[in-house]
């Protein structure tokens, strides 16, 4: 739906409207002598020195404690934001932007504004992105599947169903599409993103793009290209994949103002720690989004010129499924007949892990999956060992004749 015609008033759930946003002390001032949030000022005890024994208890010096870990966080991440737009241009201001504790925080948020427990919907297409359906089974939201196209193993939108199951079923809210896909690795297709948006469908179109740096020219594949003309959509991003981030928690979700506000207003006073604010705020520095680019390359350069190749080669592997736009590979293993087979997959998960300490994850169950195991890239030395023992495995199921 063009920018022109989304009123979000008339999607937001009435109480999400009517709330009076809890306001916080750093809301107000954050520099002086701060008295107003009862945070003790002395500083965090584990910086103290243990040794002194004099009557007066002196505050931790700034030294010790940069980060003001005695203070509540910015909670709004402003400075981190101001880094994080520069690095996505598309981006036109901090106030398109939304911090939050990785991307499940997001996921969580929009089902919660959006959707009315018991009666609303969220639509998917699987094989998706697990956390989905978790988040609308938690919140008692219905789901909705609509599948990829699996056939031909690329895994792209059926947009034509899609948007006949939103003509059918006025109470679906929020359509989630993860490009690229997880478990799939596939890019969805622009033209088919802007198609839905182009509808009349009135709720909201959120597209994850976690792993949107894996992709060739991801800039200009990214739906960030389009954010701008459509105020009912929301893009998500982290620090979890490309900056290599996932123990800091650090996701983004980028939209209208509207959305972006309706937001803040819903999720809790500080979010973001300030721990985590930090070494976002150093990933998104120039000299370290030049690190990423490097890495995400060597990522590229071993999902592409050294994995790929190799499983293709293998014994007992059917294909490489999707369009490997991602950090990791689909691979999809077949029984001595050549049908793709879950008894063979699992059994060569399960003797990767407990045999040799080598973890991929199993798909199977996954809808298009059948006998797929998915394996993250990694460093060369692994993807070695990797490709290794899984030779040894498959051996040992299948001698040679």
């Amino acid at each position: 739906m063009k920018s022109e015609s989304f009123d979000i008033k008339s999607i937001v759930r009435p109480n999400i409207l009517a709330l009076t946003p809890y306001r916080s002390a750093r809301d107000d001032y954050n520099t002086g002598i701060l008295l107003d949030a009862n945070e003790n000022s002395f500083g965090p005890v584990s910086l103290m020195d243990e040794n002194d024994e004099s009557t007066q208890v002196n505050e931790v010096s700034s030294a010790k404690n940069p980060l003001e870990m005695h203070r509540y966080p910015d909670p709004l991440g402003v400075a981190v934001k101001k880094n994080f737009i520069k690095f996505r241009t598309q981006v036109k201001s901090i106030d398109n932007v939304f911090m939050s504790v990785g991307s499940d925080e997001v996921i969580d948020l929009v089902v919660r504004i959006f959707c009315k427990p018991g009666i609303e919907k969220v639509l998917i297409t699987p094989p998706t992105y697990g956390m989905y359906s978790t988040v609308c089974q938690i919140n008692d939201v219905g789901i909705v599947s609509v599948p990829l196209d699996l056939e031909s193993g690329k895994f792209q939108l059926q947009v034509d169903n899609v948007l006949d199951t939103l003509k059918k079923d006025p109470l679906i809210k929020v359509i989630w599409l993860c490009s690229p896909g997880n478990p799939t690795g596939s890019l969805l297709k622009l033209e088919d993103i802007k198609a839905i948006l182009d509808s009349e469908f009135r709720g909201i179109v959120i597209v994850d793009e976690a792993y949107i740096d894996f992709a060739i020219n991801s800039e200009e594949a990214s739906a960030l290209t389009l954010i701008n003309d459509y105020k009912n959509l929301l893009v998500m991003n982290t620090l979890s994949k490309s900056f290599g981030m996932a123990g800091a928690r650090v996701g983004f979700g980028i939209s209208s103002k509207e959305v972006i506000q309706i937001m803040n207003n819903v999720k809790a006073p500080y979010n973001m720690n300030s721990l985590s604010q930090n070494v976002a705020l150093e990933a998104l520095e120039p000299s370290s989004i030049k690190s990423m680019m490097r890495v995400k390359n060597e990522i590229i350069n071993q999902r592409d010129n050294f994995l790929i190749p190799a499983f293709k080669k293998m014994r007992n592997v059917k294909q490489v499924l999707g369009t490997n736009d991602s950090n990791f590979v689909l691979v999809q293993f077949c029984n001595a007949s050549g049908e793709p087979d879950n008894d063979v997959a699992l059994k060569i998960y399960r003797t990767l892990a407990n045999q040799y300490e080598v973890v991929v994850r199993y798909r199977g169950n996954e809808p298009g999956c059948k006998g797929c195991l998915r394996v993250t890239v990694g460093l060369n030395s692994q993807n070695v060992i990797l490709l290794e023992t899984l030779n040894t495995v498959l051996s040992s199921m299948f001698p040679p004749q």
